[in-house]
């Protein structure tokens, strides 16, 4: 059975421990790989590689650096079908997915960053009549540690991998223990585009583990990380106090506005892919849809229909629209909060099932599940569920609207749809959310400032932000006679 092993100073190596997890493919509900599980020594080996790698990477030219990184996106390119690959097997999401948008978007992640870090510039000032200059240095941090979740695996991973290498830091990187394996792969990849010794290096574990010896490491100066709120508080407790720099992309509970002036059939075909895409596993996902009044049966009565035609089965089938939930325990979960809705007096309008899927009986699919609730204060209305699951519910007012729509704990994205331009200004002024798409979804210029509100995360990634927090300023100031 294949292992997958760290990569630490440009080579694969066992956990110290040599003790290992299980891997589990989610389509077929069985095990199929070994995942290293790795300890504070593992981590401790990682960051020296990374320590000793900094001096010469810091130094490096940014068009060496860029030159490097433009490879890396090239070979993810080469490698599209054999990645997309491993990335459904391993999180159970459908191939023609894995192939439009995961790998696409690593390539476009480590591509972006190699041409941005060529433009990123600093400032200088002139005090006229001081006899003074100011300038800026924008210095890299040291080692940094990247922490990425199971939901879209390389995708998110390089989305810290590559600003972080940009601006000349050393990583110590740690991908999800549920969906290792194109992390495992991008080793290989790093070393064949010329990747200096050192500068990445991934260890593979669990949170309470090798995470958690990353963000307690005295020495590693940042942590990048996405998953779930209550990970992102803990790694705040430990962190803060350690005066480490923090960008927190945590969760979502994001609403979907729609009023009745909208592009209707437009609306209709992206509110089911912002539903339902990667099985629901999205932080962007709109997990709450919200109607005005006059469309809402409507809505409801289209929806369904389309919702229910959407096929739920293997991966690796061209014709399947879902495919199976990233694990056992995430399905079970999932599924408790369907009966959760159902016990606060949810009305199921389609799905809350689990599917057999030929082949893949013991698999992890569940129905895409619409829910009409009557209490924007439900809790399928403010937890989040990271699943198939979307409630619907209408509003008689503009103000109700936004006042549903900001009365979570939540404030990562928001969609909102109308043609009435006006509308479209105060409410995305008054949207309590750090994006807000306005007739479209998941739309994403990577020059943009990404993160959310409340408690949905701290700072912002993407372009300069990114870079920004990748390294440190320092002011200079000159006096001349």
């Amino acid at each position: 059975m294949q292992k997958i092993l760290n990569y630490i100073n440009g080579t694969y190596c066992d956990p110290h421990s040599d003790e290992w997890l299980d891997n589990y493919d989610p389509s077929k509900g069985e095990v199929y790989s070994r995942i290293a599980n790795s300890n504070s020594e593992d981590v401790e080996k990682a960051y020296e590689a990374a320590k000793a790698a900094f001096p010469s990477w810091s130094n490096t030219t940014i068009e060496e650096r860029s030159r490097i990184m433009l490879r890396i996106a090239s070979l993810i390119e080469d490698n599209l079908d054999g990645l997309a690959e491993a990335e459904a097997k391993d999180n159970g999401k459908p191939l023609s997915l894995a192939k439009a948008m995961d790998i696409p978007r690593a390539s476009s992640n480590f591509r972006f960053f190699a041409h941005a870090i060529t433009q990123f510039n600093s400032e200088a000032y002139e005090s006229v009549g001081l006899n003074s200059m100011n300038y800026t240095l924008r210095q890299p941090l040291g080692v940094v540690g990247c922490i990425s979740p199971w939901n879209l695996p390389l995708y998110l991973l390089s989305w810290k991998i590559a600003p972080a290498i940009a601006a000349g830091n050393t990583v110590v990187a740690k991908p999800s223990e549920v969906t290792p394996m194109t992390a495992f792969l991008l080793g290989e990849i790093c070393s064949e585009a010329g990747l200096p010794k050192g500068v990445l290096n991934i260890v593979h574990g669990t949170g309470p583990s090798a995470g958690q010896a990353i963000i307690a490491h005295p020495h590693i100066k940042a942590i990048s990380f996405t998953g779930g709120t209550k990970t992102g508080e803990h790694i705040a407790r430990t962190a803060a106090p350690m005066f480490k720099k923090l960008s927190l992309e945590l969760g979502g509970k994001n609403p979907n506005l729609i009023f009745a002036d909208c592009d209707y059939d437009k609306m209709l075909e992206v509110t089911v892919r912002s539903s339902f895409a990667n099985q629901g596993q999205i932080c962007l996902c709109g997990s709450r849809i919200f109607v005005e009044r006059s469309i809402y049966e409507q809505f409801k009565t289209d929806f369904v229909a389309k919702v229910s035609a959407l096929k739920v089965g293997d991966p690796f089938d061209e014709e399947t629209n879902l495919g199976a939930l990233v694990s056992k325990a995430h399905l079970e979960k999932v599924e408790s909060y369907i009966k959760i809705a159902e016990d606060e007096g949810g009305k199921i309008l389609f799905g809350g099932n689990r599917v057999k899927v030929d082949g893949h009986e013991n698999g992890y699919y569940l129905q895409p599940t619409v829910i009409e609730v009557f209490d924007d204060q439900c809790r399928v209305n403010q937890e989040e569920i990271f699943g198939p699951v979307v409630t619907v519910m209408p509003f008689e007012t503009e103000e109700q609207a936004l006042q549903m729509a900001n009365n979570v704990k939540y404030g990562l994205s928001s969609t909102l749809w109308t043609n009435d331009l006006n509308r479209t200004m105060r409410l995305s002024k008054e949207l309590e959310a750090g994006i807000v798409w306005v007739n479209t979804w998941l739309n994403r210029d990577l020059r943009t400032p990404f993160g959310g509100m409340k408690d949905s995360g701290v700072g912002r990634e993407g372009g300069f932000e990114a870079l920004r927090f990748f390294t440190e300023a320092k002011n200079v100031c000159i006096e001349y006679e």
